[in-house]
């Protein structure tokens, strides 16, 4: 069998290295030798006496054209000097693109920029434990101690403030305390770690394995909401590491949290001697993902060998990635990448002996392994005639410093104001890097007392025209917009300066809620919504008069009906996507051309977040295709309504606690979940005013419509406006959730969840029992139910009489809530028709 071609094919690949380290100058304490060998102290004295240093140092003296020993190499290095030797071997390492982790203490390495000089594309892989490190040796503003919610706030800020300007994240907890990271640590088991690290004293050097794993789970969150992956140090090392603490099936227990299933896991070195424990890993888990670095070149050829064949025994060839792990020289990158391309050209053509693959399939898979499965899996953007072309002749480019053609050149600065509209300040992108990620815009107080109505304020919010406050983009949730690719957009709070929240920002006000729910109960509310909308269509009648009206007239769930929207609606899936938003499952709706989409549960605070994308994403797909996305509650009064209806549950550590523990509960709940729900039914009628905002609002809340109108719950009752819920993977008589139906298109989700975690909390605080269930149509029951509000002046009487919801929410907030609702009655009961316009708006 004739292998030139693949050989020739994987010589050509222009490869990208995605995992290495800083290169250092000449006059660095760094010795040469070490660059060659892991062994140091005592045992470096041996490292010559290795076959791969052996090989290794053969490798350079071939290049440089000297002899094979080190003094001779190193003198080459200082004739020659640094520029000329990183030349040379970047030039022959044939190397595209890198991904440098910086945090490796290294004497007088070069920063990250300075590689840009030999390589067209340099990224930067971001050490989340060094990070800490170096927060924790600083000192806080106030002089005062570290506490664990001030280091939260800081590393969480820190680490969004330059995730878009990394390509991912890497943790080395294997050095440190293992990998047996538990994704549940508690905040109490944290603090006492905190405070062990800290009493230690400076420079920081954290071992505490409570506070590294919550480090790790917190980087894990912001790795989601960016979409960076984690490298993870597994398998052999410096004796730094514990070696039996650095297999990756210590792993299971993260890779089964569902919380981080969408979170990609790159698999370090080979994780050498757990080869084929790395490979199990990436066959059975979605986001495990492999690197061979450092076992390519650290092992004998034989090693190297048996440790790729290993990973691809059973791993996805669309999984495994080259890297050099290179560090301090530049003839790292060079043996790195040399010695790479030997041994996949070995293995690959091994699997075409044993017909395990066709040279096409090898071809395409060095392609994968050495470019194209990086390329994808960090989402580099950068040309693909990059990877075709000798490195000395492409452009420099480095992450976060060129902005490429196709780079965001505006970002969108968006909230939600208290009449639930979506509104945003756009800022060229460079200003927002150079002053508004640290400072804000400025914004009026009268930007939480508009109506729907009048963009002004509305009287009796105690909001006017006099006073600014700070929009704060929140970087966590920053995102590149998929259907406009020069733009991103940002969430933002609302603070009266920087690091001060203002009373009134409604994404504060759900944390301040959540806080009171965690502090006191230890448990935490998730979220998940359907949202129901209409698509409409532009006509011109007779008169020359534009109107929108629903593109279809097909029935529930119909299949034609969906199939004559399904390519707008693979772009709206597709924009969510990248908007990391989780979509479960969509159909056609009732209405004349109503649809819903309904979006996977998570922590409340993001699932409000969700939705705000979520509902921006469907609004301008739609638009793109000339059609109107409306979200309006009763858009034609002579048609169906639309919801957003809220599955709620509740969680602790990382466990659903809503649903019963053993089959002796009455109705599938624990007591908490009865307790909390019972708090949300018993203050509904004020919970309306958050959940349902406008007098349109209750043209929708009609019996016999599904939109649940009567004060009651039912188990799988969609009568009720309060339902719980037994999805096909709980056992029978349990429940694992409730829904909430009176809660619409049109409402701030921040605001409507907080008064419903604020109400639950109020039933945990008072043991309030629940009714008995309504399992009926309680429309036809002969007992008489009470009717909830059937319109916005009913709901905002009931809210004005609730304590518990003014002090919960906020006195200031409430009013202003109170006092904007009351604009929106007073104008529609004097505009008819007006309600006609709010497609325009919602």
């Amino acid at each position: 069998m004739e292998f030139a071609e693949l050989r020739e094919a994987i010589e050509q690949i222009e490869v990208v290295d995605s995992h290495a380290h800083n290169i250092v100058p000449l006059d660095s304490s760094f010795p040469f030798i070490n660059s060659l060998s892991e062994a140091t102290g005592d045992a470096l004295s041996f490292a010559p006496h290795s076959l791969s240093f052996k090989r290794s140092l053969r490798d350079i003296a071939e290049l440089y054209g000297t002899e094979s020993s080190l003094d001779a190499v190193e003198q080459f290095r200082r004739s020659s000097g640094l520029e000329a030797i990183s030349s040379k071997c970047f030039k022959a390492a044939g190397i595209s693109a890198i991904f440098i982790d910086d945090g490796l203490k290294l004497d007088k390495k070069h920063d990250i920029r300075w590689h840009k000089n030999f390589v067209p594309f340099v990224g930067r892989i971001l050490r989340i434990e060094r990070l800490a490190e170096e927060i924790l040796d600083g000192e806080m503003p106030d002089g005062s101690n570290w506490t664990l919610g001030a280091f939260t706030e800081t590393f969480l800020k820190s680490l969004s403030s330059v995730a878009n300007e990394i390509v991912g994240l890497k943790s080395i907890a294997a050095y440190r305390s293992g990998l047996e990271i538990n994704p549940y640590v508690t905040k109490e088991d944290a603090e006492i770690g905190l405070s062990e690290v800290l009493q230690s004293g400076k420079p920081i050097f954290m071992t505490n394995k409570s506070f590294i794993d919550y480090i790790f789970t917190l980087s894990l969150e912001v790795a989601l909401q960016f979409d960076l992956p984690m490298q993870i140090h597994t398998g052999f090392g410096d004796k730094d590491l514990d070696l039996r603490l650095s297999n990756p099936l210590h792993l299971r227990t993260l890779l089964e949290d569902k919380r981080f299933s969408g979170c990609r896991i790159v698999l370090l070195h080979a994780s050498y001697p757990f080869s084929q424990e790395a490979s199990y890993l990436a066959s059975v888990y979605a986001q495990v993902y492999l690197d061979f670095g450092l076992a390519i070149p650290k092992l004998s050829v034989h090693g190297m060998i048996s440790s790729v064949k290993e990973l691809l025994e059973v791993a996805p060839l669309k999984k495994v990635m080259f890297s050099t792990d290179a560090y301090a020289t530049p003839e790292t990158y060079y043996i790195g990448a040399k010695r790479a391309r030997e041994v996949v050209f070995s293995v690959l053509r091994d699997a075409c002996i044993d017909r395990d693959l066709s040279i096409s399939e090898a071809i395409e898979a060095s392609n994968d392994i050495f470019a194209q499965n990086a390329i994808q899996l960090y989402k580099i953007n950068i040309g693909r005639e990059l990877f075709y072309s000798k490195a000395s002749e492409s452009p420099s480019y480095m992450i976060g410093t060129n902005v490429p053609e196709h780079g965001a050149s505006l970002v969108r600065i968006v909230w939600v104001d208290t009449s639930g509209q979506h509104r945003c300040r756009v800022v060229p992108k460079k200003r927002f890097d150079d002053v508004v990620k640290k400072n804000g815009v400025g914004l009026t107080f009268a930007c939480m007392a508009m109506s729907s109505s009048i963009d002004g304020p509305a009287d009796e919010t105690n909001l006017n025209a006099t006073g600014e406050i700070r929009l704060m983009p929140d970087l966590l949730t920053m995102r590149k917009i998929p259907w406009k690719k020069q733009e991103e957009m940002v969430l933002a709070d609302m603070h009266l300066r920087p690091g001060e929240p203002w009373e009134y920002c409604p994404r504060e006000a759900l944390r301040r809620v959540s806080k009171v729910l965690k502090d006191e109960f230890n448990l935490e509310m998730n979220a998940g919504f359907e949202n129901e909308f209409y698509l409409l269509k532009k006509i011109i009648r007779k008169e020359m008069e534009e109107c929108w009206v629903p593109i279809d007239s097909k029935p529930y769930c119909s299949s034609s009906g969906f199939d004559a929207v399904s390519t707008l609606f693979q772009e709206i899936i597709a924009a969510l996507d990248s908007l990391n938003v989780v979509v479960e499952q969509l159909h056609a709706e009732a209405g004349k051309g109503q649809f819903e989409i309904a979006l996977a549960h998570t922590a409340c605070t993001y699932a409000a977040d969700s939705l705000i994308f979520a509902r921006e994403a469907v609004r301008a797909v739609a638009n793109k295709q000339g059609l109107l996305a409306t979200f309006v509650p009763k858009y034609a009064l002579d048609d169906i309504g639309s919801g957003s209806h809220v599955h709620v549950s509740l969680w602790q550590n990382g466990r659903n606690v809503f649903t019963a523990s053993n089959t002796s509960s009455q109705y599938g709940m624990s007591k908490v979940g009865e307790e909390f729900m019972a708090g949300v039914l018993a203050h509904l009628p004020s919970i309306l005013a958050f959940t349902a905002p406008l007098p349109n609002s209750y043209d929708r809340i009609q019996p016999n419509t599904w939109s649940g109108a009567y004060q009651c719950w039912g188990n799988e009752n969609r009568e009720a406006p309060v339902r719980t819920a037994c999805p096909p993977a709980v056992p029978n008589g349990f429940v694992s959730n409730f829904e909430i139906k009176s809660f619409d298109g049109c409402a701030n989700p921040h605001l409507g969840l907080a008064a419903i975690v604020a109400a639950g909390i109020d039933g945990l605080r008072n043991h309030l029992p629940l009714p008995e269930p309504i399992n009926e149509n309680p429309a036809t029951l002969d007992q008489k139910l009470l009717r909830l509000p059937t319109s916005l002046s009913e709901s905002i009487q009931a809210l004005e009489n609730n304590n518990v919801l003014r002090e919960m929410i906020g006195e200031k907030l409430f009013t202003a809530i109170k006092g904007v609702r009351k604009a929106e009655i007073q104008y529609y009961s004097k505009n008819k028709d007006a309600y006609k316009q709010l497609i325009h708006r919602y």
